[in-house]
């Protein structure tokens, strides 16, 4: 699994100074997708020590640690949320371009889920068909609506 580049955002998850890791290799290839350099498996490797060199940079200045994408590779993404889990305190969170919740969503604070359709729009549309769900004691609850304000 390889990214491309990082952020720390303030919206893509309420309430969370997130770092917002972009992935490549985007399975999914949305037509009016905003980010289509990341449909290719460009970048540099997403393994355990380039997490503890973001945690390390990053770690003090933010609350969330975000996975935006990584839909090629569900158990990588697994695998270093919960890397991410054991090497700090920080909130997982997982922006993935699948119809349906992974069946391991206990392992994330928070899951996106939801091909991008352009006539629908993003999370911050009220007819998107995407949506942002919570672990909430091993339940989803979705906080789309969040968004909306």
């Amino acid at each position: 699994m390889k990214y491309y580049n990082f952020d720390i955002v303030f919206q893509e998850i309420p309430d969370e100074v997130t770092l917002a890791v972009n992935i490549t290799n985007c399975p999914h290839h949305c037509p009016g997708c905003h980010s289509p350099h990341l449909h290719n498996d460009i970048g540099m490797a997403l393994d355990e020590q380039e997490i503890d060199k973001l945690l390390k940079q990053y770690g003090r200045q933010i609350t969330c640690f975000c996975f935006m994408g990584g839909d090629a590779n569900p158990q990588g993404v697994e695998q270093l949320a919960a890397y991410v889990r054991q090497k700090s305190r920080l909130k997982v969170a997982w922006y993935s371009g699948n119809a349906q919740l992974p069946q391991n969503f206990s392992k994330f604070d928070y899951v996106k889920v939801g091909p991008y359709q352009e006539n629908k729009g993003g999370l911050k549309s009220h007819d998107t068909n995407q949506r942002l769900y919570r672990n909430l004691n091993g339940k989803p609850v979705d906080i789309t609506s969040r968004f909306w304000k």
